[in-house]
């Protein structure tokens, strides 16, 4: 049985305890911004259910372009308006450039990717530049609630980034 069938199995026990329907808007009116990195349960560090936030994942949880249209969209259209920027100690975007993943994945696909990896060594100052992005987006309803955090993988702390 391959890993997607033995989710499948588990969503039907899941399905059969549902809750139900919840309302579309994010009940506590938040939008988390983070890596996706499997170490880091979001809603369990920040104590929050289903139907509480809306979470957008991306490698080293940078801030994008595609970040900034889906916090458009959680903004302007369901009602978010604080937003929480996570990465973390650890993280595999401090171990190696753009430029030499941009060669890689030229090397072996015979086509140079256009996207940003935004790959950084200092975790600090990524979370501060990804701060920095949303606060000065033009897109965005709410900027004075943006904050920005590294989750500390060995002991599951969050630490603010000032």
């Amino acid at each position: 049985m391959s890993v997607t069938d033995e989710c499948l199995v588990h969503n039907r026990d899941f399905a059969q305890s549902f809750a139900g329907p919840m309302p579309l808007v994010p009940q506590r009116h938040l939008a988390v911004v983070a890596c996706m990195d499997s170490r880091i349960d979001v809603f369990a560090c920040l104590g929050l259910g289903l139907g509480e936030a809306h979470v957008i994942r991306n490698a080293g949880g940078v801030v994008t372009d595609d970040v900034l249209r889906s916090l458009a969209i959680s903004q302007h259209k369901l009602q978010t308006r604080e937003i929480l920027v996570i990465h973390h100690t650890e993280c595999g975007l401090q171990t190696f450039t753009d430029e030499e993943f941009k060669n890689e994945l030229e090397a072996s696909s015979g086509v140079r990717p256009t996207w940003e990896e935004k790959c950084f060594s200092d975790v600090d100052d990524s979370v501060r530049e990804s701060v920095r992005v949303l606060r000065s987006s033009p897109f965005l309803v709410s900027v004075e609630s943006v904050r920005g955090f590294v989750f500390e993988v060995t002991t599951g702390i969050l630490r603010e980034v000032l």
